[in-house]
């Protein structure tokens, strides 16, 4: 059964009057096929309308929406030969982030990325996709194993942020995000990230800081969620709405701050609607971005992803 968000009320009536036709009886009288037709065509005219004109709020929403495509759904569709690895080698394992060795378009890569899971149990085991400290640590420990075999590290993002529970913080949760973010920046392979959904903070910034970073149309990247800025500045989430639009957190923000690389197109009504179509979309543009970094020796990649971190926000400054 398909999830709608509040601002798609207009088009679940629609999908709705649909589904009441296919269910009539062909002896009514009535042409369902035209009917069905003509619906789908106010449905696909009221999608393109609706998401050309969303605003931050709404972007935020599409961005948490429960069918988005997520890194288990990404793995099979981009690579081939996935060999999941586990642990940090020092506490545990952490199921909300996902990890190993594969090959990306017959070329071999590490991948690794944020998983939020798909039903109640996944999403409880997953932790609704926000890393432990043994996550992050488990993530500087491919990164490790990607510089040491010459491998490029692809990196997929969709959190609201790092845990913030205190068995996270008692085993060091600041510190295991703030050498994750130096591993990436130390990496002598290219690293390319893509932001799929919610790109939550310094958890989300763990795995992201890399050579080239791009992120779906609809995908959000901020500092700090909507609810928890208007919880401090407003002392209530209810002015959640208020906070998106001033954090200015959505892909076309991000992409004139110079935070990001390039945007990729999401199919109409969102990645959720056609979620193969949004990953093949994202894996093409992905191969665009490591290819800009072919032959580009450990110096030059450091000094790359430097040269952008350093001049990152100079153009809506200028």
């Amino acid at each position: 059964m398909r999830h709608f968000l509040d601002f798609e009320k207009p088009i679940a009536a629609l999908e709705g009057k649909i589904e009441e036709l296919r269910h009539l009886n062909s002896d009514s009288g009535m042409n369902i096929a035209e009917e069905i037709g003509k619906l789908q065509t106010r449905i696909d005219r009221e999608l393109t309308t609706t998401y050309q004109k969303l605003g931050p709020w709404e972007k935020v929403q599409v961005a948490r929406h429960p069918d988005r495509p997520k890194l288990a759904g990404i793995l099979p569709l981009l690579f081939d030969e996935f060999t999941p690895l586990a642990g940090d080698r020092n506490y545990s394992e952490d199921h909300a982030v996902i990890g190993g060795v594969a090959r990306f378009r017959g070329r071999p890569v590490v991948v690794m990325g944020t998983e939020k899971g798909t039903t109640t149990e996944e999403r409880v085991k997953r932790n609704f996709g926000m890393a432990r400290p043994e996550g992050y640590r488990k993530a500087i420990r491919l990164m490790q194993l990607a510089g040491q075999f010459g491998l490029p590290v692809l990196s997929f993002v969709d959190t609201a942020g790092a845990y913030p529970g205190r068995g996270a913080e008692e085993r060091g949760q600041a510190e295991a995000i703030a050498r994750a973010i130096q591993a990436c920046l130390d990496l002598p392979v290219p690293l390319c990230a893509a932001i799929t959904g919610e790109g939550g903070s310094g958890g989300a910034i763990a795995l992201a800081t890399g050579n080239r970073v791009v992120m779906y149309e609809h995908a959000v990247y901020s500092v700090i969620s909507p609810e928890g800025c208007a919880s401090i500045l407003w002392r209530s989430a209810e002015h959640a709405k208020t906070a998106a639009e001033a954090l200015r957190l959505t892909a076309q923000d991000m992409e004139n701050l110079g935070v990001i690389d390039a945007i990729v197109p999401e199919p109409v009504g969102g990645a959720h609607r056609d979620p193969e179509a949004a990953i093949r979309a994202l894996g093409d543009e992905l191969a665009r971005q490591l290819a800009q970094l072919d032959g580009l020796d450990a110096a030059a990649l450091k000094a790359d992803r430097e040269a952008k971190y350093i001049a990152m926000g100079s153009r809506a400054l200028s």
